[in-house]
């Protein structure tokens, strides 16, 4: 169990977190597959967080992929436009000796999808992996701005 700290003084109380505990699961061993049930490629695809952030040269994506080598990730262009980054978080292999006392971590495939704007150089996409995050780099193209040529009036 977790302790929250006060909300005064910063001491801390003892009063117990309820999202630490175990909930009791009524359907867990009912015979019908349901949501709680979900396989692992799904549920490792939901745990791939990305940010995307644009800045003035470039968009940058950053995605956390703790425990996944950079040979067991593939980054994408498709249709264009569509940057795709997909993986596999391998089982880790059981011992028959072991007890396991709480499963977390995902495993199982992830793909994970985005459509990038017109300014896009997709021809130049970079990507490097370090301490478990991926880093995508898409430069952007310089935006034109229209050329005002002055027009004089006879008359």
């Amino acid at each position: 169990m977790s302790i929250i700290p006060s909300l005064f003084g910063g001491r801390r109380s003892s009063i117990v977190d309820p999202f630490s505990i175990d909930v009791w699961d009524p359907f867990k061993d009912f015979p019908v597959p349901y949501s709680s049930n979900v396989s692992n490629e799904t549920s490792a695809l939901v745990n791939t967080r990305v940010d995307w952030k644009e800045t003035p040269e470039a968009h940058v994506f950053k995605a956390d992929l703790p425990g996944i080598k950079k040979e067991e990730v593939k980054v994408e262009v498709e249709d264009g436009r569509v940057l795709q980054i997909t993986g596999e978080r391998n089982v880790e292999k059981e011992d028959k000796n072991d007890t396991w006392h709480r499963v977390e971590r995902r495993s199982g495939k992830f793909t994970r999808r985005f459509r990038l704007p017109e300014n896009a150089k997709m021809d130049e996409v970079k990507a490097a992996m370090e301490n478990g995050v991926l880093t995508i780099s898409v430069p952007k193209e310089e935006v034109k701005k229209p050329e005002m040529k002055s027009i004089e009036i006879s008359g």
